[in-house]
């Protein structure tokens, strides 16, 4: 009997792939916990449209990521911290401050976990900070650091 999977089932296939097994596999087990349906004309188009459907809402994410990425990429974001001697921050600038800073000034929601700061920020000055959109976006955001 071939199946389409409707989850991720462990040593049979991946959500959405048409797998051939026993009967007796399909009827006992697959269709009673709802992992997969029968691989039939009307649940076949099902899972084409819901694939073109998955496609399309993966292309608008990625054509809204590099948009933003290029909004990102055009200005700096100004954060004034506290600072001694010699330009040294007291601390460090953490990704929820910039974070906090770009919804200030541009009015952009940005998680504080797609921010990936390599090496803390403790100097006054301007820093580059990838920012990872999508899995094929990252965008360089530009911190100014100043005295405050």
């Amino acid at each position: 009997m071939e199946i389409v999977l409707l989850e991720d089932v462990k040593s049979l296939g991946k959500k959405g792939q048409i797998v051939k097994v026993n009967d007796g596999y399909a009827r006992n087990y697959i269709l009673p916990k709802k992992l997969g349906v029968e691989a039939n004309a009307k649940n076949l188009n099902d899972l084409k449209l819901q694939q073109a459907h998955a496609e399309k809402v993966a292309k608008e994410q990625l054509e809204a990521a590099k948009e933003l990425a290029a909004r990102l990429e055009k200005g700096t974001v100004e954060l004034k911290v506290k600072s001694g001697e010699g330009g040294k921050v007291f601390g460090s600038v953490s990704s929820k401050e910039i974070a906090a800073a770009v919804k200030e000034q541009y009015g952009l929601e940005l998680d504080k976990k797609k921010i990936q700061i390599q090496e803390p920020l403790k100097t006054l000055g301007v820093h580059e900070v990838a920012v990872r959109l999508h899995k094929d976006v990252t965008a360089k955001l530009r911190v100014h650091v100043a005295e405050l």
